[in-house]
């Protein structure tokens, strides 16, 4: 049965009771209002670990002043039912002043350089580094030996491996694949603000993504692949943050490598910001 604790000294009693018996700690990080792919992620930690703690926190440091803090849903009881129902052991459910003893606006900021620069970081300046900012302290709340995040956030996924990788953290990630709706639609807390009609097109972004791939393998020009999906999603209705192909690490994709690469968008439906990206290889 699921365990809801909100004391941090509590939840460390609980973690090193578990070491002491030897057990492999696995965790899963949200910011809430659950869905099938934040279970399928707890499913993933599960399958590495002996234990699964999942974190609930809407992190202010990672939004913009003019973004959707405020508003963005908060389920606490419909998240619990759901992570119980996915195996998960226990939920972590800080405050603010406990993730932020001296305020957010007071607290120590992490950084990652380069690859924090572009797609989302150039349209949400400040974005990656409340990310990091917030993983790293959940990271040493939790002392986790692995933990799961999804291929959905693309981005944020390259950026915590980066922050993992020098800063020595002495755990395990795991990838989840995205979890998609019938029609394409990756599973995003965010769906819920498109109205029915958005709701519709919404799906136009994961055929892009396809079109993308399709035509960059085909040959076409980088900047024509990109000026081509931009397009056709305005089109559609969406105004357009980024329509890009990049290679595996967010670089600029040599025309003779045959892959990685990824594609991604970044788009707005009236109100609601979505994301999503396609990896893909010369191989298909």
């Amino acid at each position: 049965m699921l365990e809801t604790v909100t004391d941090l000294q509590a939840l460390r009693t609980r973690i090193a009771g578990w070491k002491r018996e030897g057990l492999r700690i696995g965790f899963v990080p949200t910011m809430g209002n659950l869905h099938a792919g934040h279970h399928s992620l707890v499913q993933l930690a599960r399958a590495h670990a002996d234990r699964v703690v999942a974190s609930v926190f809407v992190n202010p440091t990672q939004f913009g002043p003019n973004e959707d803090f405020a508003r963005y849903p908060r389920t606490p009881d419909a998240d619990a039912r759901g992570l119980d129902t996915a195996g998960c052991d226990l939920l972590w459910l800080p405050s603010v002043q406990t993730m932020y003893p001296y305020g957010a606006e007071a607290a120590v900021r992490m950084r990652v350089p380069g690859i924090t620069d572009v797609l989302d970081g150039a349209h949400r300046p400040g974005h990656f580094d409340g990310v990091v900012t917030v993983v790293s302290r959940l990271f040493n709340q939790v002392q986790p030996d692995v933990a799961a995040f999804g291929r959905k956030d693309y981005q944020q996924l390259a950026v915590i491996r980066y922050f993992v990788r020098d800063l020595a953290f002495p755990v395990e990630l795991l990838a989840g694949e995205t979890r998609r709706e019938d029609d394409g639609l990756a599973m995003s807390s965010r769906n819920q603000y498109l109205s029915r009609a958005e709701r519709i097109i919404a799906p136009e972004i994961h055929r892009t993504l396809q079109a993308m791939r399709t035509a960059y393998l085909d040959g076409m020009s980088l900047a024509a692949v990109q000026a081509d999906a931009a397009q056709r999603l305005e089109r559609a209705g969406f105004a357009v943050d980024y329509a890009e192909v990049r290679d595996a690490g967010l670089g600029a994709p040599d025309p003779a490598s045959r892959g990685p690469f990824v594609a991604l968008v970044a788009a707005r439906l009236g109100r609601t910001r979505l994301i999503d990206n396609l990896e893909f290889t010369a191989a298909g």
